[in-house]
């Protein structure tokens, strides 16, 4: 039990790495808007941040983690990342309802967008996992050895190879374990919304719980 409790405050101290940065983004972007500062370029520079949040994770999760906070497991959580979302994006199948009707010169270009879009709920499990796996690789692989004809490999450059890995293994599980992963969680909050005053029930109690864990976003989602 001990042991689950320091890990869990290590990953929450790795966490504050690049949740530090958010409030930035945000007043970048809310700054740049019409009613405020009226500059286009501010507001991007804000969403930027916004839509690499996946690879922030990755770096900062790692960074945090890795004894020394040595800038090696960050660059091996960013290998672990790319790997992990390329791979999965090329596995995750299509619902045929997607390109349903769509004319054969846009069909390439509709499924990229749908890909694109599941990706995006995945960016940042993706990057806390591929920095977890960065930091811990780092820990573990930092000063290994290798035979001498493998020597330049070795030490702190084994990290990135070895975490990019990882990822091959993290893209077969999002790429086929997500669709299911988000049927499940369609179907059991369909299955809250039409059961009645007993779902409205298991809702607010669920709602009211969760608030004191910041979690109650996922349950509203």
């Amino acid at each position: 039990m001990k042991a689950v409790v320091n890990a869990s405050q290590a990953l929450g101290r790795a966490l504050m790495l690049p949740i530090a940065v958010l409030p930035l983004a945000g007043l970048l972007l809310r700054l740049g808007q019409p009613d405020l500062l009226d500059m286009a370029a501010i507001a991007a520079a804000g969403d930027a941040i916004f839509s690499n949040l996946g690879i922030l994770f990755a770096i900062g999760v790692a960074v945090g983690l890795a004894k020394e906070n040595h800038g090696a497991a960050g660059l091996a959580g960013v290998v672990g990342y790319l790997v992990a979302t390329k791979g999965a994006e090329v596995i995750l199948a299509v619902p045929p309802a997607v390109s349903a009707g769509v004319d054969a010169d846009h069909v390439n270009l509709v499924v990229a967008a749908w890909k694109s879009k599941e990706l995006g709920k995945l960016s940042v499990p993706i990057g806390i996992i591929s920095g977890v796996v960065g930091g811990l690789m780092y820990n573990r692989y930092a000063n290994i050895r290798l035979p001498s004809y493998l020597a330049f490999f070795g030490g702190r450059r084994f990290v990135p190879i070895v975490t990019g890995g990882a990822g091959l293994l993290l893209a077969f599980v999002f790429g086929y374990g997500w669709p299911v992963l988000e049927a499940g969680m369609d179907q059991v909050s369909q299955s809250v919304v039409s059961s009645g005053s007993f779902g409205l029930f298991a809702y607010g109690v669920l709602n009211r719980i969760l608030i004191v864990t910041g979690l109650h976003h996922i349950i509203n989602n």
